[in-house]
């Protein structure tokens, strides 16, 4: 069975970059999907050992992401949490349509194989 997430929305805030304990580095975004009933649906994505110009990308900025969706469980305040996200392969700025359609398009193959 294949996870295959795409999202294209717009950046809802500023990229955070964060360097873990184990030494990995991520990149966390908020994407905002607009619904058919005009209310503003909300992704988290997370973009481990993404490229240093992924932390220049702008709010507002329209963007393809490609990757897989993921639960995870975490303590806070005593308590087991959750939260579900999507662990992007690539987020590329829509403005690169050729970037932006190879990466939905690797995706796509990874369906169909």
């Amino acid at each position: 069975m294949t996870n295959v997430a795409v999202v294209i929305g717009r950046l809802a805030r500023p990229a955070e970059p964060r360097d873990l304990p184990s030494g990995d580095r991520l990149v966390q975004y908020e994407v905002t999907i607009p619904s058919e009933t005009g209310r503003a649906e909300s992704v988290p994505v997370v973009w481990y050992d993404a490229p240093a110009s992924a932390e220049d990308y702008d709010v507002d900025e329209k963007v393809v992401v490609v990757g897989r969706v993921r639960r995870r469980f975490f303590q806070a305040g005593g308590s087991t949490q959750s939260r579900t996200e999507v662990v992007a392969d690539a987020v590329v700025p829509s403005r690169q349509a050729k970037r932006a359609n190879a990466a939905v398009e690797k995706a796509r193959q990874a369906l169909v194989t």
